[in-house]
């Protein structure tokens, strides 16, 4: 299959599930709601060491929040369902508390599993923080929520957030002839998802350059260097898998609250990849159906 004169390899990525809470934060403007997203979300490329995989979602204008005031949609992913609540406060109270003229919501729309989400406190814990001098807002919001003083005026929070169940490892491959259209495609690409709501791309830009494969020769690491991948490398292991000209590979790693969230960010990604000149295929990453059950195959993926 080719698209736009690429070949799409017939081959699938490799997706596992998780959970994850999806977060408004709202501000003055946009620039403070998106420091605090921007913070909030930092060291969340990978669960492999990370406390969480995280990252932003999208902008939603000030007349779809629930306080009037431009907003931003932060996602926090986890394998292990009890680590939730820790996760999201630690980051909340650390990074969206602190940071000024911030609120946050829920903002959880739905999930893979909806009989399975539950919900951790926010606000509900939160509060403590105002050392008795908290309120319970009355009639201003459908849900229960706390406003606390902090040195600008009050942080307002929602008491409670829901988690549901996602997926985590969505993914494509863009190889390239040389380095700047390689990294430039894969920036395409992450322009093309941004407005996808559901979904995010935790590493940095929204782009991996250092794939890892399971396992390493040293027994103390659980991940490594996804040598096959390497384009240093091509000469000097008999696995490569890259062929003559290609000189870069970069990938786009996915989460999203559904399926068709994480379908609907390969698509339009892929596509806008293949639209830079000195792009030779584009690739996915599985390991033979042994890594998660959620398996999409590119040409399914992009018909």
């Amino acid at each position: 299959m080719e698209l736009n004169g690429v070949e799409i390899e017939d081959t699938f990525c490799e997706a596992f599930g998780g959970f994850f809470t999806r977060i408004l934060i709202t501000a003055k403007n946009e620039k403070w709601a998106r420091i605090a997203a921007q913070i909030s979300t930092g060291y969340g490329t990978s669960t492999i060491h990370c406390d969480a995989e995280a990252g932003i979602d999208v902008l939603i204008p000030s007349e779809k929040t629930p306080d009037n005031r431009p907003g931003i949609v932060v996602m926090f992913f986890k394998t292990k369902k009890d680590e939730m609540s820790n996760v999201v406060m630690n980051r909340l109270g650390q990074c969206v508390l602190t940071c000024p003229t911030t609120a946050c919501f829920d903002a959880l729309g739905g999930s893979l599993v909806p009989d399975k989400e539950f919900e951790i406190k926010i606000g509900a814990n939160l509060k403590f923080f105002g050392d008795g001098f908290q309120e319970k807002i009355e009639g201003k919001f459908p849900f229960e929520a706390w406003k606390i003083p902090v040195m600008d005026g009050e942080f307002v929070v929602q008491s409670v957030a829901k988690v549901g169940k996602g997926i985590a490892g969505g993914n494509f491959l863009i190889i390239g002839s040389d380095q700047d259209s390689t990294l430039e495609a894969a920036e395409k690409s992450i322009e093309a998802i941004s407005d996808i709501p559901n979904v995010i791309a935790p590493f940095p830009g929204g782009i991996a350059r250092s794939g890892s494969k399971v396992g390493s020769k040293y027994s103390f690491l659980n991940a490594s260097t996804n040598d096959p991948l390497c384009p240093t490398l091509r000469d000097n292991i008999e696995n490569s898998e890259l062929r003559e000209g290609d000189n870069c590979v970069y990938e786009i790693i996915l989460d999203g609250a559904s399926e068709e969230s994480i379908k609907a960010a390969m698509k339009l990604g892929i596509e806008a990849a293949v639209k830079v000149p000195g792009i030779n295929r584009i690739s996915a990453g599985n390991y033979g159906g042994k890594l998660g059950k959620f398996q999409y195959s590119l040409h399914d993926v992009l018909k």
